[in-house]
């Protein structure tokens, strides 16, 4: 057995403010680990770089393109924190600014080593970033939700490829 099915692994999604796209990859991602009845290998969280938004709901247009996905996005708002580098084993960003501030923070190369692109993940899309869809409109959060499913259905089968039961 893959020594990664018999340890839990500690995800971590980062956006810019924790109100669209990583609270989004959250909850796609606990859905498709549910589905494939692996919760209990993970350890699922979410955060943004700024304290905008610190104990809200994610924005509303995300939460009403994600119901009508089957989605229920209702994670409370949190800031990352240094000492997330210590509790996570794979902190997931957005874009490439967010993988600047995040790498950024990092106080090893372990620590920067643990921050990875939703991109490299991709396996329908040749999007080389997950875009914000807060200042667009419908179709921008429709592409996110899109790029993010693709995005955690890559990262999932990284660790646990479909095959494998």
């Amino acid at each position: 057995m893959n020594t990664k099915q018999e340890s839990i692994v500690n995800i971590l999604f980062i956006c810019l403010g924790n109100i669209c796209r990583s609270p989004a990859a959250h909850a796609i991602f606990c859905d498709m680990i549910t589905m494939r009845g692996l919760e209990n290998n993970f350890v699922v969280d979410s955060a943004g770089i700024g304290d905008w938004h610190i104990g809200e709901l994610p924005d509303k247009r995300m939460r009403t393109h994600g119901s009508k996905r089957g989605y229920n996005i209702n994670h409370r708002a949190r800031q990352f924190n240094v000492d997330d580098f210590n509790k996570f084993d794979y902190i997931v960003v957005m874009d490439e600014e967010n993988y600047r501030i995040i790498t950024s923070m990092a106080k090893s190369e372990s620590d920067s080593a643990k921050v990875i692109r939703m991109a490299n993940y991709f396996t329908q899309h040749s999007n080389n970033s997950v875009p914000d869809p807060y200042y667009g409109g419908s179709t921008d959060f429709e592409l996110a939700f899109d790029l993010i499913e693709d995005g955690c259905n890559g990262l999932l089968n990284s660790f646990f490829p479909k095959d494998i039961k």
